[in-house]
């Protein structure tokens, strides 16, 4: 009777949809596409993407991972980490590589490369760089006077 249905594959993604709330710990063992609400915690070892709409209240873990939407929560990311510019993230984040577009926030410690303590606060950086861009320019001013 149900012969003529598509055969799922061990890579078949996993999408949680913008109309589901799911609560509890989701483990998963191919990509995820979130587009609704989580709450918990989420593991996958593949990619996780999660859009823009979407509201993640819980630690997260993968592969790879592209996040467009709101997140409250630590992130661990084994790979690469891509924020989009409407990403919003509230908690810590470790991973091996990131990439942050213009608008995203990031409200927490970020960990990167040899992940084993080496964290970087991005209010300072932000604030010594803003000085430091300030110091240049004053400079700057001086030598063409």
């Amino acid at each position: 009777m149900f012969h003529n249905s598509t055969k799922l594959t061990k890579n078949d993604d996993t999408i949680i949809g913008a109309t589901v709330k799911l609560e509890g710990d989701f483990v998963g063992e191919s990509n995820v596409v979130v587009e609704g609400t989580v709450r918990g915690s989420m593991k996958t070892k593949q990619n996780l993407r999660i859009a823009q709409n979407a509201k993640i209240f819980a630690s997260i873990e993968a592969g790879n991972a592209t996040i467009a939407g709101e997140v409250h929560g630590n992130v661990k990311i084994i790979e690469q980490l891509e924020l989009l510019s409407t990403a919003r993230i509230n908690g810590d984040i470790e991973a091996k590589a990131i990439s942050v577009a213009n608008g995203a926030v990031l409200n927490g410690k970020i960990s990167m490369g040899n992940t084993q303590g080496n964290s970087v606060n991005i209010a300072e950086h932000a604030s010594f760089a803003n000085n430091h861009s300030a110091l240049a320019k004053s400079a700057m001013e001086r030598k063409n006077k």
